[in-house]
């Protein structure tokens, strides 16, 4: 038998059969979720297949994130159904306030490594931090797997990305994520998955490798996926991996026929595995990185834009509004007040996360410098409510995506940066260098 990618181990294992990329299977799904965008197509989706009951309550959840609190009679509908479908087939719903669907669900601890995970969120490659494979579906696929506990998968090839050395100064995950998109552009790696590798890899805390996977599905990948390793045990059992009964993926560890296998010490690739491309980058020469309006992959070394206003600053989503992620902005906002011609945006990716940001002092700080701190939630990112720019205006923001119109106003520019980045120009009033804050 040849050498398998650790995508390939994980599908094999989950459909019971020896498989490689380019190959279609059906296979067993561990979790899977929607979100108040997605959720109730999911649930009309489910009851036109006629199905009576989920296929397993604990392996399915959905998430008030994207419109929290609700901005509209609408949306306070389609909450509303959420609810209803929620209490009638007893599963788990994280309601408003509770955080970013990409957040809240690996704080629960019910993600393992070697699970096989999809979302009606084309961002739930996120999870790939922990080793799982996940990637995004559309509502139709989520009611299939909600009835069935099963989809059908084409096996992805894997895009082996190589990341080496240390960065500078004021260079984060984000950044680098950034001049990766930028460097191969936006349908590189489409249907493929993108496997993360390297010493800077394994050096990452996790929050800086849910920004690095987070980001893959906007180099067009299938997912985006790290081995698990000391660091990714120490966060679950953090969040009640095991603890809560929570086991390594059971089809992993007790698949049978085919003699196909695998533990918790085999969930890595081969050294024989097969590629379909092996790239390496040297983050060491990396610098601060700003995606330009209207794409993510228009990106440019920070140095390139100068005077560039700033009429809005938002730190959050599911890129980077995680702790680590606020701790960074305070350590630049400390002590100093934001440009008077700047709005500024926060907010925590989580309830969670939230309660240690006020316990750390740190929402304090932000209110003090002048900023406003929203419900957690997916706030602005979305457009639907909470800070959508004005016609002209300038943002720049923490998020995964700059399209014409992401955030509520077509006629508005964003630009992507790192905490740090944003933090900085939120001070200045223009898109700044944040390495001159930082001691």
């Amino acid at each position: 038998m040849s050498g398998k990618t650790i995508t390939e181990k994980i599908f094999s294992a989950h459909c019971n059969k020896d498989l490689t990329s380019g190959e279609v299977a059906v296979c067993n799904i561990d979790f899977c979720f929607g979100q108040d965008g997605t959720s109730t197509l999911i649930i009309d989706a489910f009851k036109k297949l006629g199905a009576k009951k989920v296929f397993n309550k604990n392996k399915f959840c959905m998430v008030i994130d994207h419109s929290a609190p609700s901005p509209n009679i609408g949306v306070s509908e389609v909450h509303k159904k959420m609810r209803l479908f929620a209490k009638e087939n007893n599963v788990r719903l994280f309601d408003i306030g509770c955080g970013v669907c990409h957040q809240v669900i690996p704080e629960t601890g019910i993600i393992a490594p070697g699970d096989l995970v999809i979302g009606a969120d084309s961002h739930t490659c996120t999870y790939g931090a922990l080793g799982a494979f996940s990637t995004g579906m559309g509502s139709t696929d989520l009611a299939v797997a909600l009835a069935s506990g099963k989809n059908w998968f084409k096996i992805p090839e894997t895009v082996k990305i190589i990341l080496k050395n240390r960065p500078k100064k004021g260079v984060y995950s984000k950044d680098v994520i950034l001049y990766i998109i930028g460097d191969l552009g936006a349908d590189y790696c489409t249907y493929k998955a993108v496997e993360f590798s390297g010493d800077y890899i394994k050096r990452l805390s996790m929050d800086a490798r849910f920004t690095i996977t987070n980001m893959a599905i906007e180099m067009g990948a299938k997912s985006g996926i790290i081995e698990p390793d000391e660091t990714t045990y120490k966060y679950l059992k953090g969040v009640g991996y095991k603890v809560r009964g929570v086991t390594p993926n059971h089809s992993l560890s007790s698949g049978t026929g085919h003699g196909w296998k695998v533990g918790e010490s085999e969930l890595k690739s081969d050294k024989d595995a097969k590629y379909s491309e092996i790239l390496e980058y040297d983050v060491s020469k990396m610098t601060p990185q700003v995606a330009r309006p209207h794409t993510v992959d228009n990106v440019s070394p920070i140095r390139d834009l100068k005077n560039v206003r700033v009429d809005e600053a938002f730190i959050g989503t599911c890129t980077n509004g995680r702790l680590e992620d606020l701790r960074i902005a305070v350590s630049i906002l400390k002590n100093r007040r934001i440009h008077r011609n700047v709005k500024m945006i926060i907010a925590p990716a989580s309830k969670y996360i939230f309660e240690e940001a006020i316990r750390k002092g740190y929402i304090s700080e932000f209110v003090r410098a002048g900023a406003v701190v929203v419900s957690p939630g997916c706030g602005p990112c979305v457009g639907t409510h909470d800070g959508v720019p004005s016609k002209g205006e300038n943002v720049i923001s923490t998020a995964n995506r700059n399209f014409k119109g992401r955030m509520g106003n077509p006629e508005a520019f964003i630009y992507l940066a790192s905490p740090a980045t944003v933090a900085a120009s939120s001070i200045e009033g223009k898109i700044t260098d944040p390495r001159k804050y930082l001691v």
